[in-house]
């Protein structure tokens, strides 16, 4: 049961088969410029144990997480949202803990759940390593984003997510006059919480960036890398600004098999050298 908490080379595109109802076409998340974004030098590779060393697209999306800075993920909520639940399942498969805050109210269990057992995880203790805190109101968010660090104190996870933290300020509920010192005090708690404890945070925004989350730039925590989901009829397009790389993933046709179906998947061929004979339906027959 989710436990609730209270108030380098430039690397070449790589490709990852995904079943094909996680991809659909939507438009492009906006472009910052990286000169911007990253004036200075990256400060070191990400901490070992926050994602598993495989499948391709773990190391990939670890090498943009940073301690004590924030990783942007931003582009349509149907193409982040499945790759966060990816997340989920493969920090529990490095027997890592999540701290979540979720501000979208879009946290699926059952699926997150498939996701890890599809790693070779057990559902259930995919989603033990999850902590998850929501509210139902923007003060409640702001609320739950100040006291975030006495439940990281207490519960020493490995990595954070704040989950489309705007979303509730943005509802019709909260005044226009209110909006903006709300989440401007939001971005300076962010800011407080990775200084006082240097942990990797991925936060997700929609398609319209930091547009939707005022003073996350200039008074938010410092930022690792912006990320830019772009979604197609049959692919999902990464790119990573501060690295300029590029991950596509392909989907999967209906029946197809993967590297994972074969003894050689983790080797990097379909069959490895060594695997063992597999028996098949035919026999063969010379001539």
């Amino acid at each position: 049961m989710v436990e609730p908490f209270l108030a380098e080379p430039e690397l070449p595109p790589e490709e990852v088969l995904l079943p094909p109802e996680e991809v659909a076409a939507a438009s492009p998340p906006p472009f910052l410029a990286r000169s911007r974004l990253f004036p200075r030098p990256r400060p070191g590779p990400a901490v070992a144990p926050v994602l598993p060393a495989a499948p391709a697209l773990f190391p990939w999306l670890a090498r943009s997480l940073t301690p004590g800075e924030v990783t942007l993920w931003c582009g349509p909520r149907l193409a982040v949202d499945p790759i966060l639940e990816t997340l989920y399942a493969g920090s529990a498969l490095a027997r890592g803990r999540v701290s979540l805050l979720e501000g979208g109210n879009r946290f699926h269990p059952y699926r997150i759940g498939e996701r890890g057992r599809a790693l070779g995880v057990a559902a259930g203790e995919t989603l033990r390593r999850v902590r998850l805190a929501r509210g139902f109101t923007s003060h409640q968010v702001v609320a739950l984003v100040e006291g975030w660090a006495r439940e990281v104190r207490r519960h020493r996870p490995t990595l954070l997510v704040g989950h489309d933290l705007p979303a509730l300020f943005w509802d019709g509920e909260t005044p226009d006059d209110e909006r903006d010192a709300l989440l401007r005090r939001s971005a300076r708690a962010l800011a407080a919480l990775l200084r006082e404890l240097p942990l990797p945070l991925v936060l997700t925004l929609g398609p319209e960036g930091t547009a939707s989350f005022p003073g996350l730039a200039d008074e938010g925590p410092r930022w690792s890398d912006y990320v830019a989901f772009v979604r197609g009829p049959t692919t999902l397009r990464l790119r990573a600004l501060r690295r300029d790389a590029r991950l596509t993933l392909v989907a999967r046709a209906p029946g197809q098999l993967g590297m994972e179906a074969f003894d050689g998947g983790s080797a990097g061929e379909v069959i490895a050298w060594d695997a063992p004979p597999r028996r098949t339906v035919r026999r063969s027959r010379s001539g």
